[in-house]
């Protein structure tokens, strides 16, 4: 039997599932330990015969007494069926359902008014058993530390990773699909998918990163140019017959053509003449009405006459100028003679450059980093290709790349080369090849099952660098992560312990606290934030920024410099600048950088009170009490309330009258609402100090401003003073244990489970004998079994 002593204890942890656990907590330890010796208390069920017995002796009644009625096969209230199975197993394969129904049983939805009432033992007791049966689990040696689906890599992600790799900063670009969201985060590999789009999008991507990266010679470009004679512009006197120009006295034609680029270009002319007299016909040509050549045509069928042509890139004009005309007049035997030209077509070609056209100026940081080995008189163009290809895709896949990987790379560098590529080119185009692999855009990890003894398997060391670099750094392992991975020594406790001080006090941590912070308090909401602008004109979109700056500055000096994760709540300091400083009315802050403000005194103190949260659970005219409430017990006491009954009208529309306070007093009035709203609108009413936009005030619509609210319990608070010293003494643990809940979900990239709840206690308890301390979450998450095997999905 778990004593009276204990139940305290046990109510607390019970596992975010819970969304009225705060309610349970304010209800007083006296209370609830009476409550539960006069129930009897519930047996510690260890084995599955006593879960057995529980679910059909004590269960199964309670069940088919206040449930069943309105939920079996025939009358299905909302469409949900609640079949009790007979065997634990049936219960466990429905664990979904049944924690949907805890929910609605424990937040006093359920059963509705209009049914048999559910006094609160027999409500206590119910929850219990659903709650034991459903999540019992032997927090032995060796706990199924779950199974992590095969996941892309995010856009943040894939950004900080080319980043790292490339050093390319490349920002994707608007068509890249957005990332779903899954448990609150968006690098759940249940939910990163790769539709085709994105595929398309990474094909892109990869030639756009890798010609930034390396520089090669400009594309040769192919210029051609074909003109029939008789197309040629006119300047006088000329003829046309059969599409050849017929100049047959002194004149000119010309073309007037844009040049791509500078380069030797050939100019053929298709040309013949009437010959006469003692000289062939002859062509003068021009450049931009500079004599270019004089050119001798002696012949009387069509003939090319080719030279070179040195242009410049631009608009340039070609004049063909007929300069020896002859003509004699027959008379007595002397046959007349008439000597003409003929211009049947005119041809200009060229190309940018040659293929062997080497870079000039100097290389990019990227290039000289990327492609360390050329081709010499020492080095063959493949043995250095091997050594580029053989690093760069190791780096890129995060482990050792294989021999049978590099040289299929090398064999599409060599067909490059072969098709006329310099070198460069042939590693661009086999990079482009690797960041489009699998292996880079998935977090891929060898499948591996448990042993003959059932023993869960441990990741391999390249494997766990990662997991580890994309929890803190949110992008790939660098090469001190690398070594001790190639070393075996990861692992080691003291090495490991050095590496998370280490990742996280390095600017590269700056990308995790972005990605979680933003994410565990909905920050990224603060960019759809639209304060009515006639009611407060000073918010703009730079003021989002700061605002935003000064909450992640706030959780990076907690984690940084390994303070309590308490200070969450009641840490009395915070960062802003001058701009920032102005806003709250805090003096003696200059300039444009964040600097340090402690508070001595006063409201300020904590996330709850930073103008950042405060904007983003308010409505655009005025402060919503519902929203802050709801906002703190889904993030910080991990008790999200269950979703508002179907048919009830939102508070702005429905029929109500007076202000906010006595509006949502008569919303409540509704026996659906009142459950979610009893643990809500306290928490909110205490924040109401703070304007819309995270303002202090003491006066609300010209009258004071009632901060007061009464928890479930009989629990008074009055003011964010009240409200943040309940949260960080009375409501601790739920705090510690919902960071926790959170920052795991993250760190492993999948929902957690009923057999996580091991580990979580773990953690909880380690925290709770080290003072709380940041760096001590963060090691124990990724020392922990979840975080470093592979388990199964049950």
């Amino acid at each position: 039997m778990l004593s009276c002593d204990n139940v305290f204890q046990l109510i607390l942890r019970r596992g975010r599932s819970r969304p009225n656990k705060f309610y349970q907590r304010a209800m007083g330890l006296v209370f609830l330990t009476a409550l539960y010796c006069a129930v009897g208390g519930i047996p510690v069920v260890s084995s599955a015969d006593d879960l057995q017995d529980a679910l059909q002796t004590d269960l199964q009644p309670l069940l088919k007494t206040y449930c069943l009625d309105c939920h079996n096969s025939d009358s299905a209230e909302g469409d949900v069926v609640l079949n009790v199975p007979g065997a634990i197993d049936a219960f466990r394969r429905d664990r979904e359902l049944w924690m949907r129904a805890l929910r609605q049983v424990r937040s006093g939805v359920m059963p509705p008014s209009d049914a048999m009432e559910l006094p609160d033992a027999q409500r206590e007791r119910m929850s219990q058993l659903i709650d034991r049966i459903a999540n019992s689990i032997d927090c032995g040696p060796n706990v199924n530390p779950g199974q992590i689906t095969l996941r892309r890599l995010n856009s943040s992600e894939y950004r900080n990773t080319i980043r790292e790799l490339t050093g390319i900063d490349y920002v994707p670009a608007k068509g890249f699909p957005g990332d779903d969201v899954g448990y609150g985060f968006d690098n759940i590999g249940d939910v990163l998918s790769l539709p085709p789009l994105l595929m398309e999008k990474y094909l892109e991507a990869a030639e756009e990163i890798m010609g930034q990266a390396i520089k090669t010679p400009d594309p040769i470009q192919i210029f051609q140019l074909a003109r029939d004679g008789a197309s040629l512009v006119n300047a006088e006197r000329y003829g046309v017959s059969e599409g050849r120009l017929l100049l047959y006295s002194h004149g000119e034609v010309h073309l007037e053509e844009s040049i791509p680029f500078d380069a030797k270009y050939e100019l053929t002319i298709k040309a013949y003449g009437d010959q006469a007299g003692d000289e062939p016909a002859k062509i003068e040509v021009k450049l931009d009405d500079k004599q270019l050549k004089i050119l001798d045509v002696p012949a009387t069928e069509t003939t090319d006459y080719t030279f070179p042509v040195e242009l410049k890139k631009g608009t340039h004009k070609l004049s063909f100028t007929f300069i020896n005309d002859f003509y004699r007049e027959a008379k007595g035997d002397q046959k007349g003679a008439d000597r003409n030209l003929y211009i049947a077509r005119v041809e200009l070609a060229g190309k940018s450059q040659d293929v062997a056209a080497k870079v000039e100026g100097p290389l990019p940081e990227s290039h000289r980093k990327l492609i360390f080995a050329t081709p010499g008189p020492k080095v063959s163009a493949e043995d250095a290709s091997v050594k580029v290809i053989q690093r760069f895709a190791s780096r890129a896949f995060r482990r050792p790349a294989t021999r049978q990987e590099v040289d299929k790379l090398s064999r599409l560098a060599a067909a490059v080369r072969d098709d006329g590529g310099s070198f460069d080119e042939s590693m661009q185009v086999a990079f482009q090849a690797v960041l489009v692999s699998p292996h880079f855009i998935y977090k891929v990890e060898q499948p591996r099952k448990p042993n003959d003894a059932g023993v869960y398997p441990s990741v391999d060391d390249y494997e766990f660098a990662s997991r580890l670099s994309y929890f803190l750094w949110n992008s790939m392992p660098d090469d001190e992560l690398f070594a001790l991975a190639y070393n075996g020594t990861l692992r080691r406790p003291q090495v490991l312990r050095e590496q998370v001080a280490r990742l996280i006090k390095d600017s590269r941590s700056t990308w995790m606290i972005d990605s979680f912070a933003s994410q565990w308090l909905q920050l990224r909401n603060l960019d759809k934030a639209a304060p009515d602008e006639k009611q407060f004109p000073e918010f703009n979109d730079e003021l989002k920024q700061l605002l935003r700056r000064e909450t992640l500055t706030f959780f990076a000096a907690i984690v940084r410099y390994d303070r309590p994760i308490t200070e969450f709540l009641d840490g009395r300091f915070t960062y802003v600048n001058e701009p920032l400083a102005k806003y709250y009315g805090i003096k003696g802050i200059m300039g444009d950088e964040f600097q340090f403000v402690r508070f001595d005194e006063g409201m300020r103190g904590g996330l709850l009170t930073q103008a950042s949260i405060l904007t983003v659970t308010s409505n655009p005219t005025r402060t919503s009490p519902v929203k802050r409430g709801k906002w703190i017990l889904e993030n910080i006491l991990g008790t999200p309330p269950p979703p508002a009954p179907a048919n009830v009208p939102e508070l702005e529309r429905a029929e109500l009258t007076g202000t906010m306070r006595e509006r949502l007093v008569q919303h409540r009035e509704n026996p659906a609402c009142a459950s979610c709203h009893q643990l809500m609108d306290p928490l909110g009413f205490a924040l109401e100090n703070f304007d819309a936009i995270g303002r202090w005030r003491q006066q609300a619509d010209g009258q004071p401003v009632d901060a007061r609210g009464e928890l479930p319990g009989g629990v008074t608070i009055n003011g964010v003073g009240d409200l943040r010293n309940v949260l960080s003494t009375q409501r601790r643990d739920l705090f510690v244990r919902c960071l926790t809940e959170k920052l795991l979900t993250y760190a492993l990239g999948r929902g957690l489970e009923y057999y996580d709840k091991c580990v979580i206690d773990k953690i909880v308890a380690r925290l709770e004998s080290s003072e709380f301390r940041s760096l001590e979450l963060l090691l124990a998450i990724v020392e922990s079994d979840p975080f470093q095997k592979q388990g199964v999905r049950e």
